[in-house]
């Protein structure tokens, strides 16, 4: 756990580093968010913050090569290799798509070649477990197709909720916490391979997100894009694929139908998720394209609702926490009842967000 904490923080004070040189450059080369009627930022902001967190990654990935604890994972290097491929396309999609606006079509296909990449090094989803339903050995062909939706959906997802400053780095700081601590506790059962990168690639995930937000959360000075926003999306879903789609071992679901390990992140992301699901059928319903931007997602609900910018992130933040609290807490206990205070505490956020605004205005109004 020390070497993973060590690498985390590397991860983190390296991307925290990057961010000002980047901030200067973004203004020189005019790469800037500008205002618009479909964005909630008022001033021209700095867009080269998903360069910041590339760095940070691969700063993090290299310094744990050093780290005689995690030898095993760079004793086959290609499991690595390929994530970095991977993250490296997707960012310079997302990059180029910042600068010049590309197609949604040729935004895709560089989502499907990242895709790709993961699967010529055979980090692929190959072990299948549904709720209810069983245990699944995925053929081949299969395999890496399954592979390749479950990174494009996991890219879009975090892109499309990056609409309010810090909410997609917090998001995924906690997903991807989450989701090394359920690959730790599969580490320390002997159930998970030492060698599997999936635990490296999401606490490096979480450190280089916790490094970027103090200057992403509002008022942001600098934007990580959508080059940044991609990218986070292949690393969570590089991770989910190596823990959950390469372990064949009963140990996630002996206990709970629901930590078959590929059921853990739709279930820590559900709120983006549910929030992605929303975007689509809406914008289906209006004949525009998945891409088109608006002002309708959960957090702009909220917002609507009365809670304030920074308030709207805390509530998405929460939510994500709960969630994760929910998998995680029986993953740790192997109890039922361990639950009930998970429970009380969604009950509590929803009352909350639901209520707040109103009990605010009104306690202002009498002040």
């Amino acid at each position: 756990m020390g070497s993973y904490l060590a690498v985390m923080l590397i991860a983190s004070v390296v991307t925290a580093l990057a961010v000002p040189p980047l901030r200067v450059l973004s203004r020189r080369a005019d790469a800037m968010a500008h205002p618009s009627d479909r964005s909630v930022h008022a001033e021209p902001t700095p867009l080269l913050g998903g360069t910041a967190l590339l760095i940070g990654v691969l700063a993090g990935l290299g310094s744990a090569w050093f780290f005689g604890d995690l030898s095993e994972v760079f004793a086959t290097p290609g499991n690595v290799i390929g994530v970095i491929a991977a993250a490296v396309v997707m960012w310079l999609i997302g990059l180029v798509d910042d600068l010049r606006d590309i197609s949604p079509p040729a935004k895709v296909a560089g989502m499907v070649l990242s895709g790709s990449l993961l699967t010529l090094v055979g980090l692929t989803i190959i072990y299948f477990r549904v709720p209810f339903l069983g245990f699944t050995v995925l053929p081949p062909d299969l395999s890496s197709l399954v592979t390749v939706v479950w990174v494009v959906g996991m890219a879009n997802v975090v892109n499309l909720i990056d609409g309010l400053d810090g909410l997609a780095a917090g998001i995924v700081a906690i997903a991807s916490g989450a989701f090394f601590l359920y690959g730790w506790a599969l580490l320390d059962e002997g159930v998970l391979d030492p060698a599997n990168v999936g635990p490296l690639v999401a606490i490096v995930t979480a450190g280089a997100c916790i490094g970027f937000l103090p200057f992403n959360f509002n008022p942001a000075s600098i934007f990580m894009g959508d080059s940044g926003a991609l990218m986070l999306g292949v690393l969570l879903a590089s991770s989910t694929i190596a823990v959950g789609g390469q372990s064949d071992d009963p140990f996630s679901g002996q206990a709970w139908f629901f930590f078959a390990p590929l059921i853990l992140p739709l279930v820590i992301l559900a709120v983006p998720l549910i929030d992605t699901v929303f975007a689509i059928l809406r914008r289906a319903t209006k004949r525009q394209g998945v891409a088109t931007a608006d002002k309708a997602h959960l957090h702009h609900r909220l917002m609507d609702l009365g809670h304030g910018h920074r308030r709207a992130v805390f509530i998405m933040w929460a939510w994500t926490a709960v969630l994760s609290g929910f998998v995680l807490i029986p993953v740790y206990t192997g109890r039922g009842d361990a639950i009930v205070p998970i429970g009380l505490a969604a009950l509590a956020l929803l009352l909350f967000t639901l209520f707040a605004p109103t009990i605010i205005r009104r306690a202002t109004a009498r002040s």
